[in-house]
C-alpha cells in the first residue's frame, strides 16, 4: 500500500459493501466470498436452504461466466 492510501473494507467481509460495488463497479463477489458471507450470517434452517439453493446457481453461471470472459480474452489477445 502506498504512503498515504486509506485501507477501505473488503467486499468479501461485508454484503453491504459488495452489494455497492455490484451497484457502482459492476463487478460480482467471488462464489468464495459469497458462501463464507452466507456462514457468517445467522439464518435459520428455511433461510440457509433457499439462500444456499441460489448460492448453487450463482456459483454455477459465476464458473460459466468466467469461462466465457477468458475465451474472450485469449481471442483479443492473440
Amino acid at each position: 500500500m502506498r504512503a498515504g492510501a486509506t485501507m477501505t473494507a473488503m467486499y468479501h467481509y461485508d454484503p453491504n459493501t459488495a452489494l455497492e460495488e455490484l451497484t457502482e463497479d459492476a463487478t460480482l463477489p467471488n462464489p468464495v466470498h459469497v458462501r463464507d458471507m452466507i456462514l457468517r450470517k445467522r439464518l435459520g434452517p428455511d433461510k440457509s436452504l433457499e439462500l444456499n439453493r441460489l448460492f448453487v446457481e450463482y456459483q454455477r453461471l459465476f464458473g460459466e461466466a468466467q469461462k466465457l470472459g477468458k475465451e474472450i480474452l485469449k481471442q483479443l489477445a492473440g
